[in-house]
């Protein structure tokens, strides 16, 4: 599981079987998680934020995407 960027409490990373799927990050914070998909940031799933999280973690998705999808690639392809 490798780590595609932390900020603040916030770890984003991808799973080794998420190969299969369109590019897309987990994001975690003590025991919530959200899921989701790059180019464009869009919500997959959650399990514990709130919608002022999520819609604070989508802009961060936002703001890295360049930097999450290198990430991704470099895992999956690299």
């Amino acid at each position: 599981m490798p780590t595609l960027l932390t900020v603040g409490p916030d770890r984003f990373f991808c799973y080794a079987g998420d190969r299969d799927e369109p590019p897309h990050v987990h994001v975690e914070r003590h025991k919530d998680e959200a899921n989701l998909w790059l180019s464009p940031a869009r919500l997959q799933s959650n399990r514990g934020f709130n919608r002022t999280e999520i819609n604070r973690i989508q802009t961060l998705v936002d703001e890295h995407e360049k930097q999450l999808m290198e990430g991704w690639n470099d895992f999956f392809n690299g």
